[in-house]
């Protein structure tokens, strides 16, 4: 029998992503103001758009050196500036002290915890590396390793074999809206994350604290 779970994307649920935050600090020569940022980020990260740069990055078929090639060739940016970028992702990614919480008490209540996550493989080493509170989740799926991303429907498909969960009874959490759709999609229970605390008082009206 498949079980009941909750299942978390990684980045801007369980940890920080702010790129404008992340522009501004590593490139402020060209990332200025709000504006200049927004830019900035649209050229390099393209949204994270399927068929992007940094999709191909996230499903682990171009390595860091050809990311890098291909954004400073793409904008004209220096691969000096491009290759700062990329690597200070990782440390960027600190835990949302909120969602930490949250995983915490449905582990007390004896849910199972599984993580779905566009991530590169040299961020799933480093974050594997750096934080112990990995070992919470019964199992996870990076897109690199897998050769898959969302929002495409595969991934959901292979996250339900691997898991053996029911995703009618599962809940899945993430950021953003099209991968909340996608999921949907895919026959999956889905929410929408906005914040740890608004996250909680759902799960709280469903029953799972």
């Amino acid at each position: 029998m498949t079980r009941r779970a909750v299942v978390f994307d990684f980045g801007g649920v369980v940890f920080r992503w702010q790129p404008l935050q992340l522009l501004q600090q590593v490139l402020p020569q060209h990332a200025g103001d709000a504006a200049a940022s927004q830019s900035l980020a649209e050229r390099i990260f393209q949204g994270f758009r399927l068929g992007s740069d940094w999709a191909a990055f996230d499903r682990g078929t171009v390595g860091t050196d050809e990311l890098v090639t291909r954004i400073a060739a793409r904008t004209g940016l220096a691969a000096d500036d491009v290759r700062a970028v990329v690597e200070a992702v990782p440390p960027h990614l600190e835990v949302q002290s909120g969602t930490l919480a949250l995983m915490r008490s449905l582990r007390e209540a004896r849910h199972p915890l599984y993580y779905l996550s566009n991530m590169p493989a040299p961020y799933a080493d480093y974050l594997e590396r750096h934080h112990e509170f990995l070992t919470w989740f019964e199992a996870g799926l990076f897109s690199a390793r897998v050769g898959l991303i969302k929002p495409e429907p595969a991934i959901f498909r292979r996250a339900e074999l691997d898991f053996g969960i029911d995703p009618a009874r599962s809940l899945f959490i993430d950021d953003h809206a099209g991968n909340i759709d996608a999921a949907r999609a895919a026959g999956w229970r889905a929410l929408h994350f906005t914040g740890a605390t608004d996250c909680e008082a759902v799960l709280r009206q469903q029953g799972w604290l």
